[in-house]
């Protein structure tokens, strides 16, 4: 039976609290989130953190102080950091968490963007907190920054801790950025590439789009990477389902997917794991532990992380 790697996004910068009552907020429901979806059996739990004041996305070290090391004693999957945090945000706020507590995995967009969360507003008429609304209007007009000066600065300031990455890559753009970092040598395989679909500004859903990416990225790098695909939205589980039958892995998770099915949201960052590992356990696809995804992605291991 072949293993995929199944990641959990357990919260993030897209959705804000008013869009669900289950989307994880404090610290303390962001840990407890995790541990239950870790427990569900995710290999990879990526952590944003918020304010527990308002939601509002936090990207400071202290932040995340507040659940790393409960959830790194309470289950054994690989803790990886964002380094995207907020579109809002400078590069040297989204950098300095993972840069501070060097963890095993953090992730790292691949380009500029244009990132447009602003269509929500369409579903979203009312919102508890100030900021939210305009978190979601100032989209129209936002160019998610991630140059090639600014993804050698993250490389540069993480990988000496031995961090490693979840390359998230939004568009074919993506790939080609990626591989300009593998020919200079500063990205060594194997490395987990996290095809993005559904933004608005990157590339669609379609079966075509999915089949396009992975084209190019077997084109690009052979065997030296793992395929991991993440579907906004509503598209999460049936691209997972496109992916996991080439042999992809999974990522599911409350940040890119407030939903369980048509009309019914997720009650937890749990369920869909749990729904993923159904679907790749009916494609006989069995979901990797933590400790197969470190030697899958060759990490440093639990034990050398600063948290």
């Amino acid at each position: 039976m072949s293993k995929a790697i199944l990641s959990c996004a357990i919260t993030g910068a897209i959705h804000t609290p008013s869009m669900s009552p289950h989307l994880p907020a404090s610290g303390a429901e962001i840990e407890q989130s995790a541990i239950d979806a870790a427990a569900a059996g995710a290999s990879i739990l990526h952590l944003h953190a918020r304010s527990d004041a308002d939601g509002r996305p936090v990207q400071t070290a202290e932040a995340f102080l507040e659940f790393l090391p409960k959830i790194a004693a309470s289950t054994d999957a690989i803790l990886n950091i964002t380094t995207g945090g907020s579109p809002h945000m400078s590069v040297a706020e989204r950098v300095a968490p993972a840069r501070d507590l060097k963890p095993e995995l953090a992730s790292l967009n691949m380009g500029s963007m244009n990132f447009g969360l602003f269509p929500m507003l369409k579903r979203y008429s009312d919102f508890q907190h100030d900021w939210e609304r305009q978190h979601l209007e100032n989209s129209r007009d936002l160019v998610f920054k991630n140059t090639y000066a600014d993804i050698e600065h993250i490389l540069g300031v993480c990988l000496p801790n031995g961090t490693r990455f979840e390359f998230e890559c939004y568009d074919t753009s993506h790939l080609y950025n990626l591989a300009y970092f593998v020919d200079r040598g500063l990205v060594k395989p194997p490395f987990l590439v996290q095809t993005v679909f559904g933004i608005l500004g990157g590339i669609g859903t379609h079966p075509d789009d999915v089949a396009h990416m992975k084209r190019t990225a077997d084109r690009l790098f052979g065997s030296d990477y793992i395929w991991s695909v993440l579907g906004a939205g509503r598209s999460q589980m049936s691209i997972a389902a496109t992916a996991a039958g080439q042999g992809g892995s999974v990522r599911v998770g409350l940040e890119d997917n407030l939903w369980l099915g048509k009309g019914q949201l997720a009650p937890d960052n749990a369920t869909q794991v749990r729904k993923a590992r159904d679907l790749l356990a009916a494609l006989s696809v069995e979901v990797a532990t933590p400790d197969e995804a470190r030697k899958m992605l060759n990490l440093k291991g639990r034990d050398k992380v600063g948290f």
